[in-house]
C-alpha cells in the first residue's frame, strides 16, 4: 500500500540523494530561492540565476489581477 505511494520519493533520494536532501530542507524551512542569501549563494555555486515569478509573468505579457473578456 504505501510502496506504491512512496516508490517514486525514495527513487529520488536513491539518484540525486545531496540535491533531494537540499530540497528537502529547503522546503521545510521555506526558504524562497528569490531571497537575497539564498540566491547569491546559488550564483555562486552553480553560476545561473535561479528564476523569478516576476520575470515570468511579464515575458508572458500577463498582469496581475483580473482581466475582463467579452463573450457575444
Amino acid at each position: 500500500m504505501f510502496s506504491d505511494e512512496l516508490s517514486p520519493i525514495l527513487q529520488e533520494l536513491f539518484r540525486h540523494p545531496v540535491s533531494f536532501m537540499g530540497g528537502l530542507a529547503s522546503g521545510l524551512l521555506r526558504l524562497n530561492l528569490a531571497d537575497d542569501p539564498v540566491k547569491s549563494w546559488i550564483e555562486e555555486q552553480t553560476g545561473a540565476t535561479p528564476p523569478s515569478n516576476s520575470a515570468g509573468a511579464s515575458a508572458n505579457g500577463k498582469t496581475s489581477g483580473p482581466q475582463s473578456i467579452e463573450i457575444e
